[in-house]
């Protein structure tokens, strides 16, 4: 099993910038892919970025490519997320995600074997 605590979520103004984190312990980092999702109230989970085991591959949703920027250190067993040019509809609670990497590249939610607690990210306009 790997377990997943987010840290860096937070309130910030429209066109601001957070960084999200999230710390990896358990089994080997780099084993998994790992994903980035969001979930804001009254909404589905949401894919917003992936990337895989050795950080050589990043996707991202539609809707935050060219603002947000995965990253891992493997050494660290840390994931990041980079969030630009915010705006309020980035607002939700993030997610990260771990998959299997031998299960092969996903981006459903369902297809992510394990998952940190959230953490909550406010833009105000």
């Amino acid at each position: 099993q790997v377990q997943l605590v987010e840290s860096g979520g937070g309130l910030v103004q429209a066109g601001g910038s957070l960084r999200l984190s999230c710390a990896a312990s358990g089994r080997t980092f780099s084993s998994y892919h790992m994903g980035w999702f969001r979930q804001a109230p009254g909404k589905e989970r949401e894919f917003v970025a992936a990337i895989t085991w050795s950080g050589d591959s990043t996707y991202y949703a539609d809707s935050v490519k060219g603002r947000f920027t995965i990253s891992r250190d493997n050494a660290k067993n840390t994931v990041y997320l980079q969030m630009n040019s915010l705006k309020p509809e980035d607002t939700a609670v993030y997610y990260c995600a771990a998959r299997m990497a031998w299960r092969g590249w996903g981006v459903a939610p369902n297809s992510y074997d394990y998952w940190g607690q959230g953490t909550q990210v406010t833009v105000s306009s």
